[in-house]
């Protein structure tokens, strides 16, 4: 019977086509780790102090906010460790946690997203019905869904990943353990369970996607009924953020899992965006364009 876990460590070389640029790279991804950190920070600091933001949309923008600082450190402290020059190295087990941990992440914020829209929607299309729909309790059930489903894909795709044997080359040609890196390592046929991780990833935040569509699809249709141009603009403005920091969520997923020919070069470039930058610009997005956060900050600071 074949060991499956010959490979008791792996090797992350990093970056592609990235030697010799360490120094400028740690600078400049502890600044957006840190600012990123801060940012989310103060959100939920300007959210938790303030008693007229403990509504469901803030509920959900606090979870999002706390999701926002996990999110990158799932790969951010490692890959800082090796850019100030100690030990690329990572346990069979650290390279499995890191795989896990960054699809729950990634998948709970995606169904966050879509929760957050549906909040939307009741709000602007259903306004007198809004505290009963969106009840705490509801409110309360929605946030521990998007966990639990996050919690099963990810289960489910490192399960995936790591029942395969790797007993041989262990060096992952990225910077942190991701599906598409660590099929390569494994000495067995892949072609089926790159096939079957290639439909799991691409439903899940398509379904997501045509479930926020249509949210907004019917929000649409709902301000274009509102008379007042001031009542159109406001509305408007609520969801706007939201849907900036979708677009900025989304298209990273369509850009790194479903291009058919994978350019790892690319795919770092994308995936530091998504991992380091869309959190670091979230707490932007969602104060400068809403005045109840802006005023909470003030008083925070």
């Amino acid at each position: 019977m074949r060991n499956l876990s010959v490979v008791t460590e792996f090797i992350l070389l990093g970056i592609p086509h990235t030697e010799g640029l360490e120094t400028m790279l740690l600078v400049l991804f502890l600044s957006f780790y840190i600012f990123t950190l801060m940012g989310n920070l103060l959100i939920l600091l300007a959210i938790l102090s303030s008693a007229q933001l403990h509504t469901p949309m803030y509920f959900f923008l606090c979870k999002l906010s706390i999701f926002d600082i996990f999110f990158p450190s799932v790969s951010s402290p490692k890959m800082l460790r090796y850019l100030s020059g100690n030990s690329r190295a990572i346990s069979y087990a650290g390279c499995a946690s890191q795989l896990f941990f960054y699809h729950f992440l990634g998948c709970t914020e995606c169904f966050l997203y879509t929760v957050m829209a549906y909040d939307r929607f009741v709000a602007i299309c259903h306004p007198l019905r809004y505290t009963i729909i969106m009840s705490p309790r509801a409110c309360v059930i929605l946030a521990m869904g998007t966990s639990f489903f996050g919690c099963i894909q990810a289960t489910f795709l490192t399960t995936l990943t790591f029942q395969l044997p790797y007993c041989g080359p262990n060096k992952v040609e990225y910077y942190f353990c991701d599906i598409p890196v660590m099929l390569k390592l494994a000495c067995a046929d892949t072609s089926a369970l790159e096939m079957v991780g290639f439909i799991s990833v691409g439903l899940m935040p398509l379904s997501c996607f045509l479930l926020i569509l249509t949210s907004y699809s019917c929000i649409i249709c709902s301000i274009l009924q509102i008379r007042s141009a001031k009542g159109q603009c406001h509305a408007f403005s609520t969801c706007s953020a939201h849907l900036t920091a979708i677009l900025l969520s989304f298209m990273p997923v369509v850009l790194i899992y479903l291009q058919p020919t994978p350019n790892p070069w690319l795919n770092a470039t994308v995936q530091i965006l998504n991992n380091l930058v869309t959190p670091m610009l979230n707490p932007l997005i969602y104060s400068l364009r809403n005045k109840e956060v802006k005023y909470s900050l003030r008083q925070v600071l």
